[in-house]
């Protein structure tokens, strides 16, 4: 378990974090200036907070009030950096053992680390001969090396794309999947965080915005912040039209909603995935293969459905994103609608639907 309750001052912002996380893998999601590689490294002792304590299991790393402050080497933290940080002028072999204080166990520790992480071989070469996964399992294997209590991941694939990305992420995956202690990943990547934890922190300027599970987080946001930085395209200024109704002004449209609006709601949301195409025998599809049932339903229900024009047709190598606003309204802001394509049949882009339908079931009541 770890524990983190802190407070730090710098010029213009405040850190202000407070959580408790009961073992397993943390997401900490947030924007680049959020406070998240910050709170790690208070964590790991490399910055200092003004105030508060940071408890791991049942030691206490950091008192203010107590005067505690352990030093990096004692608080038994792993910490994995961006660019891993190995030392350039240092084998595979030197670099896993750096960092073990017991020099009669340093020999031991290090061969033990290289077949854990599959190194065998590659003992003499230096980083710079290295691939991004080889560098990946040697940052990994010397953090490891030294039995840490919480492993702290500070955005470990932010500069990876494509086919790398996803095959370090499973190699990651893999090789922490026996740690028995806690494991923080803070990204500013949604597909990161989704991918790795079961449970998020969502945070901006220094405070957690939102916590809970994976699902919570993404599919219920509470406010247009973390709606933002799950994904969501289309966020609009809102007003409460009645118990089930909602105007969005910048689409300048009134929806129909699933549950009641309450009068603290100032935005609605809604991911370009979940609108549906409402006219019958429509082949466009949506992120999943709409059924037959479905499209009967999408077809017959009244409820939100808008003759759309549109505006603008962006075309992916696997998807269509399509620009559109309700005909006749004085739409500041287009609503994005995306789908995939069927990449079975060859699909060429359908004729625009024209008519849309917007589940009032999957619209996001979002506060300030």
């Amino acid at each position: 378990m770890i524990q983190v309750h802190i407070r730090k001052k710098f010029a213009g912002f405040c850190l202000h974090m407070d959580f408790e996380h009961e073992g397993g893998c943390l997401g900490i999601l947030g924007a680049s200036g959020s406070g998240k590689s910050m709170t790690l490294k208070c964590i790991a002792g490399i910055e200092k907070p003004d105030q508060g304590r940071i408890v791991v299991g049942d030691r206490v790393l950091f008192d203010s009030e107590k005067k505690i402050n352990l030093t990096p080497q004692q608080r038994r933290v792993g910490y994995l950096f961006q660019n891993y940080a190995l030392f350039p002028n240092m084998t595979v072999e030197e670099n896993i053992g750096a960092g073990i204080r017991e020099k009669k166990l340093r020999r031991e520790k290090t061969a033990m680390q290289i077949r854990r992480f599959q190194l065998t071989g590659l003992e003499k070469r230096y980083p710079g001969q290295l691939s991004g996964g080889q560098q990946q399992r040697v940052a990994l294997a010397r953090m490891m090396a030294n039995e840490p209590e919480v492993i702290l991941l500070d955005e470990p694939f932010s500069a990876m794309d494509g086919y790398l990305k996803e095959k370090l992420q499973h190699e990651m995956m893999e090789a922490l999947k026996d740690f028995p202690g806690d494991v923080l990943l803070v990204s500013h990547s949604r597909d990161d965080i989704y991918r790795f934890s079961p449970r998020v922190l969502a945070i901006d300027d220094g405070q957690v915005l939102q916590s809970g599970g994976i699902a919570d987080i993404f599919f219920n946001p509470l406010n247009y912040k973390v709606a933002r930085l799950t994904g969501c395209n289309n966020i609009s200024p809102a007003e409460k039209r009645g118990e089930y109704e909602i105007y969005a002004k910048d689409w300048d449209i009134t929806l129909k909603t699933a549950r009641p609006v309450t009068e603290d709601i100032r935005y609605v949301g809604l991911r370009s995935h979940d609108i549906r195409a409402a006219e019958p025998g429509n082949r466009v599809r949506n992120s999943e293969e709409v059924s037959e049932r479905e499209e009967r339903m999408a077809g017959s229900n009244s409820e939100n459905v808008f003759q759309m024009e549109l505006l603008d047709l962006v075309e992916s190598p696997f998807e269509y994103k399509y620009h559109v606003r309700a005909q006749g309204s004085g739409a500041r802001s287009p609503i994005w609608w995306k789908t995939y394509k069927n990449l079975d049949q060859g699909e060429a882009p359908e004729r625009f639907p024209q008519k849309l339908r917007i589940p009032g079931e999957k619209l996001l009541l979002l506060r300030e």
